[in-house]
Formats: C-alpha cells, structure tokens, sequence
C-alpha cells in the first residue's frame, strides 16, 4: 500500500484509493497532503487552547484555511507546493507553541503532530507515510474524524471565497482549530465527535451564508440569464474553478485585449451576475462538466486558468499543457501558476494574456442557449407564481439534484432521473451535477423552467433559503413537511460540508448517491441512517416511485 485516501466519492472499490488517486494524484502527493493536514492538526492544537485565552493569530488563521483547500479533491497535484507548505506550517507551529507558553499555558502532553520534526524533504516524505488515516485504528473513530475534517475541509473552500472579497468570520477559523485539534484528542467518545459534526454542519450554513453575503455584495444578485454556448472567431481564455474575483480580475485586465472569455464547469454561474454582464468579452460557456476536460481543452485551443478545484491531469500527449495557467489553492507541476494578489491589488494575468494572443479560436462543440440564474433572491422574487402552482398542483414535488458530477459511468441515473420525474416536478440544482440534464429539453411548468439553477456548489445555501422561505410561506412547522425531496449527488468534500449543513438545519431522509462515502463506517453509515434517514440510491424507476410517492 502505497498511500490511502477515502475522501472522495471515486475511492477506488468505494473503500480507499492505495497505489495512486484515481483523481490523478500521485501516492507520493497523497502522503504530504496527510501530512500537511497532520501538521494543522498540530497547529490547531496550540490555535485552539491560545482561543481559550482570547489570543488570536490571524496570519495563521489564514494559512489553516488555505492549506485545508489546497487537500481538497481534485485542487492541487504539486509535489512542490506540498513540501513548501508543510514546511511553512512547522515554523507557524514552532511560533504557537511559543506564544501558548509565553501565555502561561501549561499541557499535560503533547500530541505528535505537535512535536514531530522532519530536517529534511526525504525525512518529511518518510513521515508523511505514517500519518494517514489509517493510523486511526477503531474504524467508527477513524469514520467520524473523516466526516469531520472532511466538512472542515469544504467549510474551508468557501470561507477562502469569501476571505478573496474581503469577507470572514473569526467564529469559522476558531472552529476549524477546534475541530482539528479535536481529531487528535483519544480522550473524545463517539458521542462527542458526533456533537461536533453536527456543529461543523452549523458553521457549514454560517460559511455558505457568508460567502453568499460576500458574492452578492460585490457581485449583485444573481438573476435570470440565457447563456450562450457557441463560441466566437477570436483568440479567448476558458476559466473554470470557482473564484469570482478572479473571474472579475481577468475581464478588467482582458477588456479592449481582443480575447473573449468564456467559463468552463463550475464558473457557468458566473455569467448570472449583473456585474459581469457589463463585459461584452464574456460571451459565455464552453464545454460540460470538469471530468470531459481533457477531450474539451484540445478543442477550446485558448489559454485556460484553473482559479480552484476541478482540476484533470493532463494525458502525457496533451496539445494543451503549454497553455493552461493555474492559481489560488489550484496547481499542477508543469502548470504555470499566477501568485495570489498583493493586498489592494489585482492579480496579474498578463501572461495568460499574451498566451491567447497567440492562440486560435476555439473550436465549436455546440450551439444554443441555456438558462440559470435563480439564486434565492431571484426566485423569491418569483414567489408568488411558485406558491400559486404549488397550490393549484401544477408543481407537486420540487426535487434538490444538488452536489457534484463525475466521470462514473454510473451517473447517467442522474440524467435518467431527470428525463423520468413526472411533469408536475421542479429540478431545484446547484454545483456542475447540473450537467448531467441541465441541456435536457424539460420544459416549463407555467412559465417555471422545470430546471432551476441555483449556481455553484458554493451557491447551495440558496436552496436552503428557497427550503425555509416556501416552509415559512405555507405556515409550516418541520422544513421536511414541504413537497421536496433530496437526491443528491457527492463527489468531494464541499458536498460533505453541504450535506452536514442540511443535516443541521434539520433537513432529513436525503438520498445520497452514486455511492455513499467509503469513509463512513457500517456502524456511522447506521447512525445517519437511523438518525436522519439518509440513503443510497438504487434504480431510477424504484427511486422515482418511493421518493415521489
């Protein structure tokens, strides 16, 4: 065994990847990842007892929130950048330890991940084969520290969306220690941990209602778009990811350049903001979901910018590599990488820039137009006619396919799914799950798109907000009285910290597929079952009956 990692839905034989990530990553990447994560663990552990004193670090505050994004699925490949970062870590440890014994704190013991040293790369890569997951020996200790830090990790993600537009809260780095320091505590039982999942679900809806603060502040609110999905005859950039403001450094900078822009993946939703509509260069998306990335690249022929996750190595033979750029938590050896931003700065696309000049258009994979937009604000704009169609039942069932797509060839249940609802029911989406039938020709419930397009997976508090304005409206007691179901697509640990978020707010018998979790544990799988009602899928047809009827 190589390496382990079970954080993500495409573990291999949904049980743990262990030779190299089915992802791409390589197993000498997956062991500094685990490492890094172990070295925050040691940070957070003098982080959270010096919060106890009221002594903050904001520096390192920040460095605990971009490394956990930098380990998410699927963000960053780089071999270099793991050994710089874990090595950066150690000295942020070394200042803590410090600071906590200048303070007069006193410790009984001291965990490893708050000593070890290692003097040198090859002595780092050594350790890092230690500290994996697997040395949790019980398996319902090791499952429940997975569901936690993997919701830390997507809480993580979204606080750094907000924090790149100016926005954050302190209360969400102080839990990110806690939790963190917490999963090296042995002292903690079972019920402890699961008191802590459920507050990592309470600050999963603070984070998610933070970075729409943030989003829509800047950005205005999201509203009701045709995108176009052909292309033009001029030389253009694709970006993808999730990073607004870097969507908005790269079309001020592009502006009067002669190079188009369009989005890829999950930063579709971005042409649904007002403030982007202003850049006649947008002209709109090109491509499908992430995984179709390398055929796609070949085609598009422009520069390509990977702002975060969603990130696929390139084939050894691929035409594009000399034209893809990273930056942010993504990063790729072999990639060009964009330093983040100076404070009060922009980022400084030029050479990106200079690399589409000198490339051809891209070439056309499709036509047409489709339709998104409808963020909480727009859709309660549209109250009224919702509310009236419920009531007359010409919609009985709104239906959440919220979450992730992925290359498995079993998520064609998703499209399936979609073609099969009956006509009385509306898609409620957000997160690139929505192309597997966003392009569907499903058509409208008196004017309502049976497809409603919240935007990003970042952009899934707005499908809670819709949830607990429709309760609120209908005079409601219990959210999980309303006619609207929960199918669910995961793939990484974004989608964690949004299924504990809708857990939290007490949103109960989600459908969760294609797999659940390799992390969690027969008698964790149990608990979630038992206590929330949380399932797998099976067939579209026995789906289709049990969860509409």
């Amino acid at each position: 065994m190589s390496m382990f990692c079970h954080q993500c839905q495409e573990a291999a034989k949904n049980i743990g990847c262990t030779i190299n990530g089915v992802c791409g990553k390589t197993f000498e990447v997956a062991n500094l990842q685990d490492l890094l994560l172990y070295s925050l663990k040691g940070i957070s552990f003098f982080g959270n007892a010096l919060r106890e004193k009221n002594i903050e670090n904001q520096e390192i505050d920040e460095f605990v929130m971009k490394s956990l994004f930098l380990t998410i699925t699927n963000a960053n490949f780089s071999k270099k950048t793991f050994l710089k970062k874990i090595s950066e870590g150690l000295k942020f440890r070394t200042e803590l330890k410090k600071t906590a014994e200048g303070a007069g704190i006193k410790f009984n013991s001291l965990p490893d991940c708050a000593t070890f040293t290692v003097p040198s790369d090859y002595e780092m890569e050594k350790k890092a084969t230690t500290v994996g997951f697997l040395s949790i020996e019980n398996e319902d200790v090791r499952s429940l520290r997975s569901l936690l830090i993997f919701g830390v990790k997507g809480m993580a993600a979204y606080a750094e969306h907000a924090y790149n537009l100016g926005y954050s809260d302190k209360n969400i780095y102080a839990f990110m220690h806690k939790a963190l320091a917490a999963s090296v505590d042995d002292s903690l039982a079972a019920d402890k941990l699961v008191a802590l999942i459920m507050e990592c679900g309470k600050f999963g809806v603070d984070v998610m209602a933070l970075l729409d603060k943030a989003n829509t502040s800047t950005y205005g609110n999201p509203e009701i778009t045709k995108v176009n999905i052909g292309v033009r005859n001029n030389p253009a950039i694709l970006i993808s990811g999730h990073d607004l403001h870097d969507m908005e450094d790269l079309l001020k900078q592009t502006e009067g350049t002669g190079v188009d822009v369009y989005t890829h993946s999950e930063m579709l939703p971005a042409n649904y903001y007002p403030a982007f509509k202003k850049y006649s260069h947008l002209v709109g998306n090109y491509g499908n979901s992430w995984w179709l990335q390398k055929e796609e690249f070949e085609k598009f022929n422009g520069a390509i910018l990977f702002t975060t996750n969603c990130l696929v190595p390139p084939a050894k033979n691929a035409s594009y590599t000399d034209r893809v750029f990273t930056t942010g938590a993504a990063g790729f050896d072999g990639f060009k990488h964009i330093p983040d931003r100076k404070k009060g700065e922009q980022k400084d696309f030029s050479e990106i820039i200079a690399k589409a000049k000198s490339c051809k258009p891209p070439v056309e994979i499709e036509k047409g137009e489709i339709i998104g937009g409808f963020a909480h604000n727009q859709v309660l704009q549209l109250a009224d006619k919702v509310i009236a169609a419920v009531k007359s039942g010409a919609i009985k069932k709104f239906v959440v396919m919220a979450g992730c797509d992925g290359r498995m060839k079993d998520r064609q249940y998703y499209t399936d799914f979609a073609n099969a609802l009956p006509k009385d029911c509306v898609i409620l989406t957000a997160g690139c799950a929505k192309y597997r039938y966003n392009k569907l020709n499903l058509g409208d419930i008196g004017g309502i798109p049976r497809v409603l397009d919240a935007g990003q997976c970042n952009d899934s508090y707005s499908l809670a907000i819709i949830a607990l304005k429709l309760k609120e409206v209908f005079g409601l007691d219990d959210i999980n009285k309303l006619p609207i179901i929960y199918n669910i697509a995961w793939y990484e640990q974004k989608a964690v910290i949004v299924l504990l978020a809708l857990l939290f707010l007490g949103v109960k018998n989600i459908y969760l597929g294609p797999t659940l979790p390799a992390f969690l544990s027969p008698n964790v799988a149990k608990i979630l079952v038992e206590t929330f009602g949380i399932g797998g899928i099976s067939s579209v047809d026995a789906d289709i009956k049990k969860m509409i009827a």
